[in-house]
């Protein structure tokens, strides 16, 4: 194990970098989904590797449950001082965890929430009309006998004109028809299991509101419509009525006029992949390396105290 079985924990670093330059340089699609892999693929990694540490500190532990060979000293010569690690490793483990169960129990009571609130609507209403004042609109995902549904509020739909309607409307069904809940969901548990990957949550958020945006767009066939339609959205809306949804303009001073920009812009280049010869480029290369590596690393440490725990327990 040595060494290896620290590196995913510090290897999210290495996609910090091209969090920011992929939203430049990529399509929002590919950005999405780039960084949702990198988030996925570094929070695996690190959950992994601290649930090694802590196998290696129970074993230290008097009165373990495990078996008495894993306490066989191979063990503690095998990785440096595990008894620390490992002890260390057992409370950050169990904070993750318990992250990722409040983060999932919170994504469903929201989802099963927003579902009951529009219980009371016609079924086939498409999208759903809230009887509300406050202006907002969201998407909400689809759960299992419930289909994946638009919410709109009365006041939302009366700050928009006909046309802008059509651009809310459409936004909001890329969001459910490119299933944008789940790499949101997926970077949120990232971010529980190891807060370096923290940045990426909000990357990730951006990209798919730009991803929807440009969906809009291309379905409406207005560009500069579809960017009035979201700053003429993001003035009049207060606050996010269903935190954690996809929603068509949030309040926030940041992303709303970036995404305004960029919709008055050309449309984004469709390539996958940055040219390497750039900073974003180099950027992606490194995070693309960094994954690598905590993969490996993750891997090697795992074969290595597989072997070790072999050996030092009895048949």
């Amino acid at each position: 194990m040595g060494v290896f079985v620290f590196l995913p924990l510090v290897l999210p670093l290495t996609a910090l970098p091209i969090a920011r330059l992929a939203e430049q340089h990529l399509h929002p699609r590919a950005s999405t989904r780039l960084l949702s892999l990198l988030a996925a693929v570094l929070g695996l990694c690190s959950t992994l590797c601290l649930g090694l540490l802590m196998v290696v500190g129970t074993a230290q532990l008097p009165g373990n449950p495990l078996p008495d060979g894993w306490s066989d000293p191979e063990v503690r010569a095998a990785v440096p001082y595990a008894e620390v690690a490992g002890a260390a490793a057992i409370p950050l483990l169990a904070a993750a965890l318990t992250g990722c169960g409040t983060a999932l129990l919170r994504h469903r009571r929201i989802r099963d929430r927003t579902h009951r609130a529009l219980d009371g609507l016609p079924a086939g209403a498409d999208p759903a009309v809230l009887p509300d004042d406050e202006p907002y609109a969201y998407a909400v995902p689809g759960t299992a006998g419930r289909p994946g549904r638009i919410a709109v509020s009365r006041g939302m739909l009366r700050s928009l004109d006909e046309d802008e309607r059509r651009a809310l409307f459409a936004h909001e069904r890329a969001h459910l028809a490119c299933r944008h809940h789940r790499y949101l969901l997926a970077v949120r548990l990232a971010g529980c299991v190891n807060p370096l990957l923290l940045p990426l949550r909000s990357a990730v958020a951006f990209a798919a509101e730009r991803w929807a945006d440009e969906e809009a767009a291309r379905e409406v066939g207005d560009r500069r419509l579809t960017a009035r339609a979201v700053g003429k959205a993001a003035l009049v809306t207060r606050a996010a009525p269903a935190p954690g949804t996809a929603h068509f303009a949030a309040p926030e001073p940041g992303p709303v006029p970036r995404r305004v920009a960029a919709l008055l812009g050309p449309v984004p280049p469709a390539r996958h992949w940055p040219p390497a010869l750039t900073r974003a480029g180099l950027a992606a290369l490194v995070a693309a390396a960094g994954t690598a590596a905590s993969a490996l690393s993750a891997l090697n440490a795992a074969v290595a105290l597989f072997l070790v725990l072999k050996a030092a327990t009895p048949l």
